[in-house]
């Protein structure tokens, strides 16, 4: 099977670091980079790609690309995606599609069927483990999603997401993965909750949105840097019990002793695990679910090629922006926002 050509606006910590490392599990190629100052970086990973100073260089190759990958910085997202888009390329953007709903939807608009989000937080186990859960019904009737992305960082570091006020702070960033991965559980949110707090960096590094979903979950998500004992990632309560997740990509956590006991007293042969089944005193550990994010550049190729549907809809893109400046708005009436 021919490889699918990827250009990469950006070689970061977003282009190079998931992007580029996915891109080659996938056995795709990237051809083409825009960068300024990492272009030995681009020479070693990919010694046959082509490096260019900026985007209007890049969509002058066109002709050569399948993909257009935008992993520049979040207050970017709107002009390069607009502009690849208008080249007649496949667009994949990374989250947030864009800062407001209004530039989400415009992007959105321009797409006609060659757009797609970067939403790799649905494959994630444990958002996988779940999804299986809620389908056979292990955990009855659900009432209520918690998922934490917290840290203990008390010196933060000095890049533009912490220093952008608009386009940077753990709401854009974790914010736009949480909310993404609550509505794809939940269905759509009807009221916005949110505590927004800038604690250590000129953007918001205390995030806090509660969710009222339309079928009656509510969800309570939460991210932030300073956070010296974080709480579970994941705890969702149901009739039938709970699914508890206990750490966030080792980080510490209180409840590590679960994982680890497991981890001691696991025999050659069971599976691996994917959090816990809890009931009062009694927890199962849950089989850790087949796919990954492994999966994610191979879907984005089938659909390139129109072989697949279209990994992301951009349409949830544009309601994730809308549940965000939604958010925004809550955190200054300090007050409940009714969606719509």
């Amino acid at each position: 099977m021919v490889r699918m050509r990827v250009g990469l606006i950006g070689y970061g910590g977003a282009g190079r670091g998931i992007h580029a490392r996915l891109v080659r599990a996938a056995g795709q190629q990237v051809t083409h980079v825009v960068t300024r100052s990492r272009g030995e970086q681009v020479r070693g990973d990919w010694p046959d790609a082509v490096v260019v100073p900026d985007v209007e260089a890049l969509l002058a190759h066109a002709d050569r690309l399948d993909l257009v990958v935008v992993a520049s910085p979040t207050g970017d997202h709107v002009e390069h995606a607009l502009a690849a888009l208008a080249s007649g390329v496949h667009v994949l953007v990374d989250k947030p599609l864009a800062t407001t709903t209004a530039d989400a939807e415009r992007v959105a608009a321009a797409g006609d069927g060659r757009l797609t989000v970067f939403q790799n937080r649905r494959w994630d186990p444990e958002q996988l483990a779940l999804a299986g859960l809620l389908r056979d019904g292990s955990l009855g009737t659900v009432h209520r999603f918690e998922r934490r992305w917290e840290r203990y960082r008390p010196q933060p570091q000095d890049r533009w997401k912490e220093n952008d006020v608009e386009a940077g702070g753990l709401l854009l960033d974790l914010g736009a993965h949480l909310v993404d991965s609550a509505v794809q559980l939940f269905g759509p949110a009807t009221s916005v909750y949110a505590e927004l707090r800038a604690l250590t960096t000129p953007a918001f590094d205390d995030v806090f949105l509660a969710l009222t979903h339309a079928g009656g979950v509510i969800s309570h998500l939460q991210a932030g840097g300073l956070v010296g004992a974080p709480g579970p990632r994941t705890r969702v309560l149901g009739s039938g019990g709970a699914y508890l997740v206990t750490s966030y990509e080792g980080e510490p956590t209180p409840f590590a002793a679960f994982d680890d006991a497991y981890a001691e007293t696991r025999r050659p042969g069971e599976p691996e695990h994917e959090g816990w089944l809890v009931q009062g005193s009694d927890r199962r550990p849950v089989p850790a679910p087949s796919g990954g994010h492994g999966d994610i550049y191979p879907a984005v190729a089938a659909w390139v090629r129109g072989d697949g549907p279209v990994p992301v809809d951009p349409a949830d893109a544009v309601a994730t922006a809308r549940v965000l400046d939604l958010a925004r708005l809550s955190s200054e009436r300090g007050q409940v926002v009714t969606a719509g």
